[in-house]
């Protein structure tokens, strides 16, 4: 069975301040109906609600549905929302074209610790980029008759669901123009970076442990079945388990072609806690660093290295 992506559209995802001057809210609405491939109808919409008082308070809202990914069910192919500053907005658009020469296509596999962003950050490229997004966990969740990964884990074990991991990431290496959420531990057997790296640009989103460990015990562990394993309150148990994890896997994710630090972008912008950062700014930032790599890729073939 091949994956295959049959969806692509392109669409206006950002909007001229002057068309708005002289209202204080303004939206734009639009939907597409995309050909059928594979007997499989897309619909594509979007809406962009605007503020206009400042360019600081604008905001470009950006909702796209797609339901076309062939082999897997629709939800495979998230629905997702970006609500950003409108200056945000238009650095994400810039940086993503000053990207896009380099990209060639190529899919991005987001790795990182549980509770890293990587679903967030993750739609966020694949909205500025064109691409399709889905999400590695969700894959296997549906594959496994739409178990949760801690069902998963409780009913197969880990070594199932890794076997499960492989499998589906060897099918999403076919494709490109993806953005990829993977699972934590994706990184940790050499087969899966083979495939990552086949046609794709692997990229680590690096999140400080605390910072971690305060988002997952704020939305609770019950879903993070490698937290089942330590005894405390929700945010001891993760603080603790994550430095595990970072500790086993840290030289696998340092394997990374592109490194996102929210540490460094905290510094770089002047904030004192990366829990300060927006999802666009992070974004940015892995924008940037896929074009350090791509251009240094880019000269080492023009030297025959």
């Amino acid at each position: 069975m091949e994956a295959g992506v049959a969806c692509k559209w392109n669409y206006p995802t950002w909007i001229e301040s002057e068309r708005f001057g002289r209202k204080s809210t303004g939206s734009l609405r639009f939907g597409r109906i995309a050909k059928q491939e594979h007997k499989t109808r897309v619909v594509v919409s979007a809406r962009f609600p605007v503020q206009t008082s400042s360019n600081r308070h604008r905001s470009v809202s950006l909702e796209v549905s797609c339901s076309s990914y062939t082999n897997f069910s629709a939800s495979t192919m998230e629905t997702g929302s970006i609500h950003a500053p409108f200056d945000e907005a238009l650095m994400l658009k810039n940086k993503s074209l000053e990207v896009e020469p380099y990209l060639n296509g190529h899919s991005i596999y987001l790795v990182g610790l549980m509770g890293s962003g990587k679903t967030t950050v993750g739609k966020i490229l694949s909205h500025v980029l064109g691409y399709s997004f889905c999400d590695s966990d969700t894959l296997i969740e549906q594959e496994v008759n739409g178990m949760s990964v801690a069902e998963i884990f409780k009913l197969h074990g880990e070594s199932f669901f890794r076997k499960k991991e492989t499998e589906v990431l060897q099918r999403l290496s076919s494709q490109k123009q993806l953005v990829v959420s993977t699972g934590g531990g994706a990184v940790v057997q050499d087969v899966n970076w083979d495939y990552m790296q086949k046609k794709g640009i692997v990229v680590w989103l690096d999140v400080p442990l605390e910072a971690l460990a305060q988002r997952i015990a704020a939305v609770g562990t019950h879903s993070r079945p490698l937290l089942h394993y330590e005894d405390g309150d929700p945010y001891t148990k993760a603080l603790k388990r994550l430095s595990y994890l970072l500790e086993q896997r840290g030289k696998n994710y340092a394997k990374a072609n592109a490194r996102v630090s929210l540490e460094e972008i905290a510094g770089k912008l002047g904030y004192r806690d990366v829990s300060d950062l927006t999802p666009a700014e992070i974004a940015i930032e892995a924008l940037e660093q896929i074009e350090v790599y791509l251009k240094e890729e880019d000269g080492m073939a023009i030297a025959g290295l």
